[in-house]
């Protein structure tokens, strides 16, 4: 029996009484439910290991409570005093911060501020770190003399200066660090000193190295991706079985065999001694240096290069570049106008693909790049792990963030994202 019928004149309907549309429209949202509880999953794991981390890097970028909440009286005090003269605050505010400090002292939140404040002028830390140990001692009046006395730095009217521009919940300080910049007590911007300007070159840097081991990677790549496509399915398998057995491979233990390849005494070094082409004095620095990093970046991130020129090279008809030959085109001229334009989609993922995972990696650099060949993101792993300014950190992974954002669209307005394929 028929699951609908219909009179004339009247709604189309099902076998128990239901109106057609209505049941499409309940089968068709049972669908979109059923289909959205399969994606819970994945989208609930990738909110919480990549969404959540990265507002919370933005927030940290910009986040600084912390003088303003363990010195809430003295801060609050400050707000109204002028730090554009020479003179100290009050004695109200030494007296309101002393109450802070031994409050601090109390909860055990006290050295919190001298390290952050720290980060941006050395000495606050033992400042902080002192003065909670003596505060106790001052039980009255009058606290600006008593507080002096604890610490001699109480009486620099930079040291107030420092703790009011750094009081409010909010700061631009961590980007303008970034930077190599800082904010004067005045609002007015200026460049750190000289010998103290790393990020920048840093950046650069790090720009600069990943695409030489993204041309590096092609120029390596292209020759094997080629010949893996045209070889019979077996060999090419078998081609491609040596390009992933890096895969099979621990990252450390790879960054470790050039270590031993490259170093002054490493085997490539005693084989140029050997062979009479270099004198054992003079032997070549090929480690912990840029050199270093490009050598072993280029290696471990080749079949990154070769996987999707491979995949777009298998999907190329032969018979494009025999039919360019059979009219009279000479071979690489045939080439170089029919077959290579078809392989720029592969060429751009994995160009895409070696820059950005280049412009992240820190294992590698960070043991064979020396002073010379560190990445931006060997600085970030130390902030994080080493200084603990994470406030630094997060601004430094927000700008390369943005970097790798302003290429992709600088890529997708020249080349296109949808010209971009893996096979």
């Amino acid at each position: 029996m028929a699951d609908a019928t219909q009179k004339e004149g009247e709604v189309l309907v099902t076998a128990d009484g239901t109106p057609l549309r209505v049941s499409l429209a309940r089968a068709l949202r049972r669908q979109k439910i059923r289909a959205l509880l399969l994606v819970c999953p994945l989208f609930l794991f990738i909110m919480i290991t990549f969404f959540v981390p990265i507002v919370d890097m933005l927030f940290r970028s910009v986040e600084n409570s912390i003088v303003s909440e363990i010195l809430p009286r003295s801060t609050t005090l400050l707000a109204d005093w002028d730090a554009t003269g020479n003179e100290l605050p009050s004695e109200a505010v030494f007296a309101a911060m002393v109450e802070d400090i031994k409050e601090g002292r109390k909860n055990r939140t006290i050295t919190r501020v001298g390290q952050r404040l720290n980060y941006e002028a050395p000495g606050m830390s033992s400042l902080f770190r002192s003065s909670g140990r003596k505060a106790k001692r001052i039980k009255s009046g009058p606290y600006k003399p008593a507080l002096i006395k604890a610490h001699k730095k109480w009486g620099d009217v930079e040291t107030w200066k420092l703790i009011k521009q750094f009081s409010p919940a909010y700061t631009d300080g961590y980007f303008l660090a970034a930077v190599d910049a800082k904010r004067q007590v005045d609002g007015t911007l200026t460049r750190v000193d000289e010998d103290a300007r790393i990020y920048i070159e840093l950046f650069w840097r790090t720009l600069k190295l990943s695409l030489i081991i993204t041309v590096m990677t092609l120029i390596l790549g292209f020759p094997i991706a080629y010949l893996m496509a045209i070889l019979p399915t077996r060999t090419s398998n078998l081609l491609l079985i040596f390009v992933l057995l890096p895969f099979w491979t621990s990252l450390l233990v790879r960054t470790t065999a050039w270590i031993a390849l490259l170093q002054q005494q490493g085997v490539i070094n005693e084989f140029l001694v050997f062979s009479g082409l270099v004198d054992t004095d003079n032997r070549p620095q090929m480690i912990h240096n840029q050199f270093g990093s490009i050598v072993a970046m280029t290696h471990i991130l080749l079949p990154f290069m070769v996987l999707p020129l491979f995949s777009v090279m298998k999907t190329i008809p032969k018979s494009y570049v025999r039919a360019a030959v059979s009219l009279g085109a000479h071979p690489w001229l045939a080439f170089w106008k029919i077959y290579f334009p078809n392989t720029v989609p592969g060429i751009g993922a994995g160009a895409i693909l070696v820059f950005i995972l280049a412009i992240g990696y820190y294992i590698t650099p960070e043991l064979v790049g020396g002073t010379e060949g560190t990445f931006i993101s060997n600085r970030i792993a130390y902030h994080i792990s080493g200084s603990l300014n994470w406030g630094l950190a997060a601004s430094l992974g927000v700008i390369l963030l943005g970097v790798v954002i302003a290429l992709c669209l600088l890529y997708d307005k020249i080349v296109g994202i949808d010209n971009m394929k893996l096979g």
